[in-house]
């Protein structure tokens, strides 16, 4: 058993997604979006978060980790528990945090995302972009969509992540997972090549930098379905976000090819339940139609929001409709919901009285920025 083993045994029984170590403080875990101390724990001396740190890691990727003061990489404990580990430096010395990664791959049902969502996995060719903040469950809800295609239809499937979370097996498809940088050097370069590896569908794990969006737009355009992933909390800023990465001279060459490969946008937050523990996802939803192709070429996202409210019988979901809806069935509080919201004007007037002055005039939630 690694050193390590126990704090994580700890994390999987208290229902936790995360630990976080760090020297010269007590380990932590969270569970339903909170943290915690871990009780009856010592103080974490530099010796003891090294022997820690060492206990699950390849002495090469240690080696690597003390020159760079980062290191990502993936850990299975046993056959039901397997750990997405990040490996940091901070001022007090050295740190970790571990998320959990559910090992049996959750359907699109269990997670309670909308059944539409299904529609991005019987498409053929185009960009399908999940969004949302870290840790709002996007590799989840991607890992569910390739699963469901995996069960259902005849492709190839190539995954390019860092570090591999979900570990998939062949059902229908064929289902080639790299992980960045052991089995490719960067997302782009795996990206790269994927045009040559006879494949249907390709994910990339982080469209972090324009050389990795340039690509995923020209394997839209070559005929691949490409799924992707953004930090952005909307359809709006996801497009505006693709859009800005490119020098100004190129963006209306890219607003075009967008419009024309760009089949939808799904973005998603967890809130914090108050009728159980647990949290709940709410999800954004747009579809590229006519409608949406012209706004992205004319540059006019802030029409897109009269698209995604008009577009409810197409399956669009506006994020703050999403909210409202879990806001009036009891599931989470005025408060949670006016946090996540877009429109904060719409939910101030169901604060408690005594919050109400968290009204801000900007409307922007703290989420945002």
């Amino acid at each position: 058993m690694a050193a390590l083993d126990p704090l994580l045994q700890y994390l999987v029984q208290s229902g936790g997604s995360d630990l976080h170590i760090s020297e010269g403080e007590y380990p932590k875990v969270r569970v339903h979006g909170s943290i915690n101390v871990i009780p009856d724990q010592e103080l974490l001396t530099h010796d003891h978060i090294r022997n820690l740190l060492q206990s699950i890691c390849d002495p090469k990727a240690y080696e690597l980790y003390m020159k760079t003061g980062d290191l990502d990489f993936a850990y299975s404990m046993d056959e039901q528990s397997r750990f997405r580990c990040n490996y940091l430096k901070q001022k007090n010395g050295l740190a970790a945090v571990f998320r959990l990664i559910p090992t049996e791959i959750a359907s699109l049902e269990d997670l309670n995302i909308p059944a539409v969502v299904k529609e991005f996995g019987h498409m053929r060719s185009g960009l399908v972009l999940v969004t949302g903040p870290t840790g709002s469950g996007k590799s989840t809800t991607l890992a569910a969509l390739i699963d469901y295609i995996n069960s259902n239809y005849n492709r190839h499937i190539i995954t390019i992540e860092e570090p591999i979370e979900f570990v998939h097996s062949n059902k229908k498809s064929i289902i080639t997972q790299r992980e960045v940088p052991i089995q490719t050097p960067s997302f782009a370069d795996g990206l790269r090549a994927t045009l040559r590896e006879d494949a249907d569908i390709v994910l990339v794990g982080e469209m972090r930098d324009l050389e990795t969006i340039s690509l995923a737009l020209t394997a839209a355009e070559t005929g691949l379905l490409v799924f992707g992933t953004l930090h952005t909390n909307n359809a709006r800023k996801t497009v505006d976000r693709i859009v800005d990465v490119f020098p100004a001279d190129q963006q209306s060459q890219v607003r075009t090819m967008l419009a024309a490969s760009l089949r939808g946008v799904v973005a998603q937050l967890l809130m914090k339940r108050c009728d159980k523990p647990g949290r709940c996802a709410v999800n954004e939803i747009m579809f590229a139609n006519t409608a949406v192709s012209a706004i992205i070429r004319e540059g006019a996202t802030q029409k897109l929001y009269d698209v995604i409210i008009g577009g409810k019988a197409e399956g669009m979901q506006f994020m703050d409709e999403a909210i409202w809806d879990k806001l009036q069935a009891g599931m989470v509080t005025p408060q949670e919901a006016y946090m996540k919201a877009i429109d904060k004007t719409r939910f101030k007037k169901f604060l408690p009285q005594e919050l109400a002055h968290l009204g801000d005039a900007s409307g922007e939630s703290p989420l945002e920025h």
